[in-house]
C-alpha cells in the first residue's frame, strides 16, 4: 500500500482510470514519497522547451530539494497528482495552498496555485485536461474555492488547457507573465465541456477497437478447429482490409503460415510481429492470459477483445482474476470487451472485421447492435438477416458488439460511439444490467435526440448473470423502465419485439402523429388491425376493404390516395395471397406499394402478410439489398465468369479455402429466393430517385422505401405505437419546459434544518414536526394532525382544530389500509368522536398500537400519492399517482427523473391509466390539476436543492376542485449517494 507524505494517510479514493483523446487509457494517483526515481526518470523525458514553460527559465534537471518537494506531500495544503501508463509518469499536476499575498498557507484559505508538466510524446492527448478536473475535483474536497496560475504567452496549450475547461475565470497579464484565476465550482458550461469531452473520448477508444488498422488472433491453432481458429477463419473470410496475424506459442520457429491460412503471417509471440497491433482477439485459457496482455501491451496493442470465458462468470476467485485483467490492461493503455466476449463485428467496406465467434458477416446497414450476451447477439443478426420466418424485411448492421461479462467496454461506452457514428441511423441493445443507470440515462437521452435507441432489458425480475458485478437500484423494475422511456429510450419486452421496431425505424420515416390509415383485401385481417391500433392507444381510420380480387394496381391507387390525406399519419396494409395467385404476384404488389410509399416518402407504411415469404421478399428486394457474399464466395462466382475481375484490394482466394457448405462464407440467400420484381406498370408512376426528408434517419440511404412486414397485425401496429411514442417524445424534448422557481421557496431554512438533523445519525426519518417545518419551507402545507392517546385527547384536538375532522390510524402496519377501517370521517361532534375512537380500538387494537391522530376535515376530492426516492444507482426520481389500489395493486404511477420541468409535471398527471378520474370522468367535477402540478414540482425542487433529502412521501394528498390538501407525510434524511456524474472523468473502479 502507498503511505501518507506527512500529515494524512493516502487517499486511495483519488486513484482513477481515465479514458484520454485519443481512446487510450492513462491511471491517475496521487504522487508520493514511493516516486522519485519515477519522478526523475520522467522529467528527464521532457524537452528543454516544455521544462522553460514548467519553470519560466532553463531547468535541465531537477535537484535533490525540488525531487523532495515534489514527492512529499500533506494531502491537503500541497497535493500533487500523476499520470501514468505502464507503471510510468507521463504527466503531473500539483497545487499548493496559497494567502492573499501569494505565499503557502493553510486552511482557511482557500486559493490555490496549480502548475502542470505533461511529456512531449504524450501533448495532444488531453491528459492536462483530464488532470486539471482530478486536481480540482480534490481542492475542492479539500476546501480550496479558486486556482491561480502563472502562464508564460507562448505557452498557448497551456493556456488553452485552462480557458476551454469552463469554469468562469479572471486574467491579468503582470511582468511578462499571463496570470489566470477561476474558481472551482462546476458550472452548465464546465460540465457540458466534462461531457463532451468524455464522449470524444470513449467514442474514440471504441472506434480503435472496431476500425483496427492491424488485428492480431492470439491461440490460433495451426490446423483447422478450435476458438482461436474458428475466429481467424472469421477475420480473414469476411475480407478484413487491415492487416491480419496468427498468434500461438505453441507454434514451430519455423511456422510462418497456418494451415489452411495461405497469406496470414504467424507468429510464436505478439512481440515476434513487425510492426503496430491495433487490436488483439485473445483466445487462449485463462491462466495464459495474463501473459498475453502483457505481451500485447509491451508492443503497444491499443486494445483487446477476450472471448475466454472463466472470469466472474465463474465464481469469486474469477471475479478476482476479472479484476486483476481490467487492472492490468489499464495500466498499459488498452482497453478491453469481454472477457468471455462473443466479439465485434464492423460491415464498413472500409473495415470488413468479423472478430467474433459468429462463422456469417451479416449484411452491411444501418443498425448498430450491442448484446451482452453472446447467444442473443447471434439470433439477433440471424433475426436481422432472414427474410423470411419470424421477422421480415431486410436490413443490415453497421457495428455489432457482444460484450460477455462487460468487464470494461460497456452499452454506455458504445452508445458514444453511436450517438455521431455517421453509418449508424437505429440503435437495438440487449442489456441484462445497467452498470452505471444514471449515465446511462444520460447518454441515452442525447443519443435519442439524435437516433432511435431500442432495448430491452433481461433478467428483469432477478439477479443479472454472475459475470455482471453491478451496484444495486432500489427502485422496481417498471420505475426504471419508466426513467428509460423518460430519456426517449424505446423500451420492449422481448427479442422479437426489438427486431420489430428496429426494422420499422430502420426503413421507414417517423409518423406525425397517432392517425392510421388500414387497407387491404381482407376485411377480417384489416379489423384485427383496427383493434390492435386502438389497443396500442392510436387512433385507426375504419378499415378499407379492397377486397379478394383487388390487384397490384388496386392497392397502388388506394395506398396512394391514403398517404395523400392529411389526417392520415401511417398506413398499414394488410394482404392475404389469393388462392392460385401466380408466382409473380407478390413482386407486382411489392413493386406497387414501394412506388405509392416513395412517392409519399413522408410516412410510414408497413405491411402485414400472414403468408410471409415472396411478398416478403419482393418488399426487400431493391438494388444494394442482396446478400452480401462474402469475399470467399465472390471468388467462386468469378470463378464461373473469369472476366470477372476481384475487387480491389482483395486476394484471389487460395486452392483449398472452404467454401460456403463449411460455414466459413457469409449467409446465402434464404431457400425461398426473392421473386424478380415484376416490369414496371406503365400506370404506376416511378419511385422517385432520391430519398424523401424522412428522419429519423436524418437521411435515408438508398435503399430507404423498402417495406418492412409481419406476419400479424398485433407486430406491425407495437411496432408503429412504439414509432409513434418515439416520435412525439422528438417533438416534446425539442421544448422541454422548464424548471420554475418559487418565490416563498426558503433554501436556506431548509439546509439548516437537515444539517441539523444529519447530526443526530446517518439516516434517520424525521419527526411530524421537522416534516412538516421541511416541507414548509417549499411551499408544502400539510394538514395539521394532533395526537389522540385517549378519547379525552382526541375531543380536545378535535376543540383546538376546529370540526369537522377525520380520527386516523397512523401505526406503519395500518396507515394507508382503507379495507381495514382505520380512518373516520367528517365527524361534527363530541358524542360521534368518542364513538368512532371506541370503535377503532376495539377493532384494531390499543391507543399505543394504532398511534391515533385527528385532523381537520380537508375538502373533498381525489386521493393521490406523490413520493420522491433518490437511488444511488439511478439518480433521483419522482412518482405520482392514486391512493389505494390503482397505485398499490395495479402499479399505476407515473415516474419522471427529478428535477422535473413544467411540462413534464403536466405530462406525469396526465399520463397514468386513471388519470379520467382527474378530468371529470362520468360527469364528476374536474380537480385542480394545475395545483397538483404545482406540488409535484416543488417537491421535485426540494428533493433537487438538498440530496440529503433521500426519500419524501406525500398520501394521501386530497387533490380538490380548489387547491390541494396534503394529509400524510413523511421525510428521510441521509447523506447523500455518490454523484459520479458531477465529479472528473472516470473509468467504473476496479
Amino acid at each position: 500500500m502507498q503511505i501518507s507524505s506527512d500529515r494524512h494517510e493516502y487517499p486511495a479514493h483519488w486513484e482513477a482510470d481515465v479514458v484520454l483523446r485519443d481512446g487510450g487509457t492513462a491511471r491517475i494517483r496521487p504522487i508520493t514519497v514511493d516516486d522519485a526515481e519515477r519522478l526523475v526518470s520522467f522529467y528527464e523525458q521532457v524537452s528543454d522547451e516544455s521544462k522553460y514553460y514548467r519553470f519560466f527559465a532553463p531547468y535541465p534537471r531537477l535537484s535533490a530539494k525540488d525531487v523532495h518537494r515534489f514527492t512529499h506531500h500533506d494531502f491537503v495544503d500541497r497535493v500533487g497528482l500523476a499520470a501514468t501508463v505502464g507503471g510510468e509518469f507521463i504527466a503531473t499536476v500539483r497545487y499548493d495552498r496559497i494567502g492573499p499575498d501569494g505565499t503557502p498557507a493553510s486552511a482557511p484559505a482557500d486559493e490555490a496555485e496549480v502548475a502542470f508538466l505533461v511529456q512531449d510524446a504524450h501533448q495532444g492527448r488531453g491528459i492536462a485536461s483530464a488532470l486539471l478536473e482530478h486536481i480540482a475535483a480534490v481542492a475542492r474536497e479539500r476546501g480550496i474555492r479558486r486556482f491561480a496560475a502563472e502562464v508564460l504567452p507562448a505557452n498557448s496549450k497551456m493556456i488553452k488547457v485552462f480557458t476551454d475547461a469552463g469554469y468562469t475565470q479572471k486574467r491579468s497579464f503582470e511582468d511578462g507573465v499571463v496570470r489566470l484565476e477561476f474558481g472551482l465550482e462546476p458550472t452548465d458550461r464546465s460540465l457540458a465541456v466534462q461531457q463532451a469531452r468524455e464522449q470524444r473520448a470513449e467514442a474514440r477508444s471504441v472506434q480503435r477497437l472496431l476500425a483496427p488498422g492491424s488485428v492480431a488472433v492470439i491461440g490460433a491453432g495451426r490446423a483447422p478447429g478450435g476458438v482461436g481458429r474458428g475466429l481467424l477463419d472469421n477475420i480473414r473470410d469476411a475480407g478484413y482490409t487491415g492487416r491480419l496475424y496468427a498468434v500461438n506459442k505453441a507454434l514451430p520457429p519455423e511456422c510462418g503460415e497456418l494451415d489452411g491460412a495461405a497469406g496470414v503471417p504467424a507468429h510464436r509471440s505478439v512481440r515476434d510481429i513487425d510492426g503496430p497491433v491495433d487490436l488483439a482477439v485473445v483466445a487462449v485459457p485463462a491462466g495464459q492470459v495474463s501473459e498475453v496482455v502483457a505481451e500485447c501491451g509491451e508492443h503497444g496493442v491499443q486494445g483487446l477483445v477476450v472471448v475466454t470465458a472463466g472470469y466472474a462468470d465463474a465464481g469469486p476467485d474469477g471475479r478476482e482474476r476479472q479484476r486483476a485483467l481490467v487492472r492490468q490492461a489499464r495500466s498499459y493503455g488498452m482497453r478491453i470487451i469481454g472477457p468471455n466476449a462473443f466479439g465485434v463485428i464492423n460491415t464498413s467496406p472500409d473495415v470488413r472485421l468479423n472478430a467474433s465467434l459468429a462463422p456469417q458477416m451479416p449484411r452491411p446497414g444501418r443498425i448498430g447492435l450491442f448484446a451482452q450476451s453472446g447467444a442473443i447477439g447471434i439470433a439477433l443478426l440471424s433475426r436481422l438477416h432472414r427474410r423470411g420466418g419470424g421477422v421480415t424485411g431486410v436490413t443490415g448492421v453497421s457495428t455489432f458488439v457482444s460484450s460477455g461479462n462487460r468487464a470494461d467496454v460497456s452499452g454506455n461506452d458504445v452508445l458514444q460511439y453511436w450517438y455521431d457514428d455517421p453509418d449508424t441511423d437505429v440503435v437495438l441493445m440487449y442489456l441484462e444490467s445497467l452498470g452505471n443507470p444514471r449515465k446511462f440515462t444520460r447518454l441515452a437521452r442525447r443519443t435519442a435526440a439524435a437516433k432511435p435507441l431500442v432495448v430491452v432489458q433481461g433478467a428483469r425480475h432477478g439477479s443479472g448473470p454472475r459475470g455482471h458485478a453491478v451496484p444495486a437500484t432500489r427502485m422496481p423494475h417498471a420505475t426504471v423502465s419508466a426513467l428509460l422511456r423518460q430519456a426517449g429510450v424505446i423500451r420492449v419486452d422481448t427479442i422479437t419485439e426489438l427486431v420489430d421496431a428496429g426494422l420499422l425505424l430502420a426503413r421507414q420515416p417517423l409518423p406525425s402523429g397517432p392517425r392510421v390509415a388500414i387497407l387491404g383485401n381482407s376485411e377480417s385481417l384489416g379489423l384485427l388491425t383496427y383493434d390492435a391500433c386502438l389497443a396500442e392507444g392510436l387512433r385507426p381510420h375504419p378499415p378499407l376493404d379492397l377486397t379478394t380480387g383487388a390487384s397490384a394496381a388496386d392497392f397502388h391507387a388506394a395506398l396512394s390516395r391514403a398517404l395523400a390525406d392529411d389526417t392520415c399519419d401511417a398506413v398499414v396494409v394488410t394482404a392475404i395471397p389469393a388462392l392460385g395467385e401466380p408466382p409473380t404476384g407478390d413482386a407486382a404488389l411489392a413493386g406497387a406499394l414501394r412506388s405509392a410509399a416513395a412517392a409519399t416518402p413522408s410516412k410510414p407504411v408497413l405491411v402485414v402478410h400472414v403468408e410471409l415469404g415472396g411478398l416478403a421478399e419482393a418488399l426487400s428486394a431493391a438494388a444494394g439489398t442482396a446478400p452480401q457474399p462474402a469475399p470467399a464466395t465472390a471468388d467462386r462466382l468469378r470463378a464461373q465468369d473469369p472476366g470477372s475481375p476481384p475487387p480491389a484490394g482483395r486476394r484471389p482466394a487460395a486452392s483449398g479455402s472452404p467454401s460456403a457448405a463449411d460455414g466459413t462464407a457469409a449467409p446465402a440467400a434464404p431457400a425461398t429466393a426473392p421473386a424478380p420484381v415484376a416490369p414496371q406498370d406503365p400506370a404506376l408512376p416511378p419511385a422517385p430517385g432520391s430519398p424523401g426528408p424522412a428522419a429519423p434517419p436524418a437521411s435515408l440511404p438508398d435503399d430507404a422505401h423498402l417495406i418492412p412486414a409481419y406476419p400479424a397485425s398485433e407486430r406491425a401496429v407495437r411496432a408503429l405505437a412504439h414509432s409513434v411514442a418515439y416520435a412525439q417524445w422528438r417533438r416534446d424534448a425539442a421544448d422541454p419546459g422548464k424548471v420554475p422557481a418559487y418565490e416563498d421557496v426558503d433554501e436556506r431554512s431548509a439546509a439548516a434544518l437537515v444539517d441539523a438533523q444529519l447530526t443526530r445519525g446517518e439516516s434517520l426519518t424525521l419527526g411530524p414536526e421537522e416534516t412538516c417545518a421541511l416541507l414548509g419551507a417549499y411551499g408544502i402545507h400539510v394538514h395539521r394532525a394532533l395526537p389522540a392517546p385517549t378519547a379525552d385527547a382526541a375531543v380536545e384536538a378535535a376543540r383546538t382544530l376546529g370540526r369537522p375532522v377525520a380520527l386516523k390510524v397512523t401505526a406503519p402496519h395500518l396507515r394507508h389500509r382503507a379495507d381495514l377501517g382505520g380512518v373516520r370521517l367528517d365527524i361534527a361532534d363530541e358524542e360521534q368522536l368518542r364513538r368512532a375512537y371506541a370503535e377503532l380500538t376495539r377493532q384494531l387494537g390499543t391507543p399505543e398500537e394504532l398511534r391515533l391522530v385527528v385532523q381537520r376535515m380537508a375538502p373533498r376530492g381525489v386521493d393521490t400519492i406523490v413520493r420522491a426516492v433518490i437511488d444511488p444507482a439511478a439518480g433521483a426520481a419522482l412518482s405520482f399517482g392514486l391512493a389505494g389500489p390503482p397505485s398499490q395493486l395495479l402499479g399505476d404511477m407515473a415516474h419522471r427523473l427529478i428535477p422535473v420541468t413544467d411540462r413534464e409535471a403536466n405530462s406525469m398527471v396526465r399520463s397514468i391509466r386513471t388519470a379520467p378520474l382527474l378530468f371529470g370522468w362520468c360527469g364528476s367535477t374536474p380537480v385542480d390539476t394545475l395545483a397538483l402540478e404545482e406540488l409535484l414540482l416543488r417537491v421535485s425542487r426540494l428533493v433537487d436543492d438538498h440530496p440529503e433529502v433521500v426519500e419524501v412521501g406525500l398520501e394521501p394528498v386530497v387533490v380538490a376542485t380548489r387547491g390541494v390538501s396534503v394529509l400524510g407525510a413523511s421525510v428521510r434524511l441521509a447523506p447523500p449517494p455518490a454523484r459520479d456524474d458531477l465529479g472528473p472523468r472516470t473509468l467504473p473502479a476496479y
